[in-house]
């Protein structure tokens, strides 16, 4: 019996949320300053960008570039798109760092309920925007292993 291309609804979630993340960051280019203060870029990003200065726009389309890509590899995984070139150890590594960053939540909400000294405040929007990396992230890989799983 011949096997079908069936869809993984998984990696679909996942190519959404890194299409979401990259629009996310080309609005913090249109915004400007405050898009990159209330999205943690850093002081010094954000007062580049109020001056002008392009480097903050450059990096963050690189960062957009990358999350598109990533977007892409999961829409490969997903079988919506052609096959790219390493899939699997893109999927599981795209799952990875979107994790890995997410596993930040812990420490964030750690942080907030005071159980240990953080040095720096830990703004209210820090662990949503982890928990929204580490459901990406857990869609990656849990499509990842969906596809890869031996029968």
């Amino acid at each position: 019996m011949k096997k079908t291309k069936q869809m993984n609804y998984t990696l679909l979630l996942a190519a959404i949320g890194s299409f979401v993340v990259a629009a996310l960051h080309l609005a913090i280019i249109i915004i400007g300053a405050t898009g990159y203060r209330y999205f943690g870029a850093g002081e010094r990003f954000a007062q580049a960008a109020e001056i002008g200065r392009w480097m903050p726009s450059i990096v963050t389309f690189a960062l957009t570039i990358v999350f598109v890509v990533c977007g892409w590899y999961a829409l490969s995984g997903a079988k919506i798109v052609r096959g790219l070139p390493l899939l699997r150890p893109a999927l599981y590594f795209i799952g990875g760092v979107y994790t890995l960053r997410g596993l930040a939540v812990f420490v964030e909400l750690a942080a907030q309920a005071n159980l240990f000294y953080w040095r720096e405040a830990v703004r209210p929007q820090d662990p949503i925007f982890s928990a929204i990396s580490l459901a990406i992230g857990v869609c990656y890989l849990l499509g990842a292993f969906t596809i890869y799983k031996t029968p």
